[in-house]
């Protein structure tokens, strides 16, 4: 029993290490960031177009940093979908003077029915662009959004997404941990992909496609992640998204636990319906065509597969370090001696925060203090030994990272030590995945829309001066 259980566990883990690797080195592609960029006089013209739902409360913020944007008003029109709403979102709308289509449509209900029904509405309109973008209407968009468009256009590319940021980062524990897995996954996810010629992912929203393109191929997307299910689509179809890393879009995290579980819940429901109806199809033609963008974008529609494997390597870790009879369940430790992996460990917990100093998100003297912490993997085998008690770990960390945090405090201030605890809370958001995952997996057939209420009324302008200084 011992042999199989050794034998199934090495290749388990082998397997998600692997999978572990290859994530990582992508992301090592993303610490470079060209400094210069081909610069293009604006040509290209876009309809704007703004899915809105119950959106009373923050919709004119987004139509006030739509009309700032510094691209010539005659190139681009703005377009609010009021889909199904029962409030003021087309009052307040039509206010601003620009284009409401209202629809009401109770029986497709969801964000990519409406896109599909806008674009129709689009392509048969008189005036024609030659792209559309889409966005959400919580947004608030930075001025060179569409120079920076019009710039990706000019050098090729046919769809292209833009940096997604967070508008209220600070707001809780939970709008926080949101931040920082956007402002990671931009840098070591997207620009990554970029600067290696994969195919950037859509993100749902500050996107651009182009006219003709989504004529040919059509729109068709209408589950719950329909911004993976059209990306799956255009990758089988020999196209790629681009990334416009300096076109900027700032939306609403969720305020509470709840609702995100419900928001994440509903993505890994998508996610897990686009997996089973695209991955395979994509794996086919990674390797009859020797097509690698299909194998990464394969990858990435299984993401609800990889967390659960982590999960489970994080259970068996679990299990090892508490394990009283040394049956050494742990196979993958052998590969390498103990000190590699406290090292790997520390690097690990560093990279976020690494990130998060190249995007200008923290500043360097916060990392300093978060990397003290990360020694406590090398001193506690110093202090506790190396196979201690479960409670006696438990007790050694909250009393370390308690004396980190009143340093922080005390030299840094309460905005930097509030940060410190709030990173360390975003370990509890990672995990919360694992269950919210499984519910996604198990309900991903109920396509039953579920809407975030948003309610920050912040301003490009609250944005802009928050940015300047941080």
């Amino acid at each position: 029993m011992e042999d199989f259980i050794l034998s199934f566990t090495a290749v388990f883990q082998i397997t998600v290490f692997v999978i572990t690797l290859y994530f990582l080195i992508l992301a090592f592609f993303g610490l470079y960031k060209k400094k210069h960029k081909k610069i293009f006089k604006p040509e290209k013209t876009f309809a704007l177009l703004v899915a809105a739902h119950n959106e009373e409360a923050v919709i004119a913020n987004i139509i006030e940093s739509l009309k700032m944007l510094d691209y010539p008003k005659e190139l681009y029109d703005i377009f609010i979908i009021a889909d199904n709403c029962n409030d003021d979102t087309a009052k307040i709308s039509k206010g601003f003077n620009v284009n409401v289509l209202e629809r009401n449509d109770r029986w497709k209900v969801g964000k990519g029915y409406a896109l599909e029904w806008a674009f129709e509405k689009i392509f048969n309109m008189e005036k024609k662009y030659d792209a559309v973008a889409v966005f959400d209407a919580d947004n608030i968009i930075s001025k060179n959004f569409l120079t920076e468009m019009n710039n990706k256009m000019m050098e090729g590319y046919k769809v292209v997404q833009g940096y997604l940021d967070s508008k209220n980062p600070h707001d809780t524990w939970i709008t926080e941990s949101y931040s920082i897995s956007f402002w990671t996954a931009n840098r070591i996810f997207q620009l990554a992909r970029n600067n290696i010629g994969l195919s950037n992912q859509l993100g749902g929203t500050g996107f651009i496609i182009e006219t003709s393109l989504l004529k040919q191929l059509g729109w068709g997307a209408t589950c719950l992640t329909e911004d993976l299910e059209f990306t799956c689509k255009l990758v089988l179809n020999g196209y790629k998204v681009g990334w416009a890393h300096d076109a900027v879009v700032y939306d609403e995290k969720p305020l509470t636990l709840k609702q995100s579980w419900n928001q994440r819940k509903r993505w890994m429901q998508g996610f897990s319906d686009v997996a089973s109806r695209y991955f395979f199809p994509l794996m086919k033609k990674a390797f009859t065509k020797f097509d690698f963008i299909s194998f990464d974008c394969a990858l990435y529609s299984i993401q609800p597969f990889i967390t659960l494997l982590l999960g489970l390597s994080l259970l068996l870790t679990v299990i090892q370090n508490n394990n009283e009879h040394g049956l050494n369940i742990y196979v993958i430790n052998n590969l390498l001696p103990g000190y590699i992996w406290k090292i790997f460990s520390i690097f690990q917990f560093l990279f976020t925060p690494f990130i998060m100093i190249l995007e200008k998100k923290i500043r360097k003297s916060l990392f300093a203090f978060l990397s003290l912490y990360s020694l406590n993997i090398i001193f506690s085998s110093y202090i506790i030994g190396t196979r201690p008690p479960f409670f006696l770990t438990a007790i050694e960390n909250i009393v370390y990272i308690s004396i980190c945090i009143l340093l922080t405090l005390i030299i840094l201030g309460k905005k930097p030590a509030k940060m410190f605890v709030w990173y360390m809370l975003y370990s509890l958001y990672i995990l919360t995945w694992i269950p919210i995952t499984i519910q996604g997996i198990i309900h991903k057939n109920k396509k039953v829309w579920s809407h975030t209420k948003h309610t920050r009324a912040i301003s490009i302008h609250e944005v802009t001066e928050y940015e300047k200084n941080a």
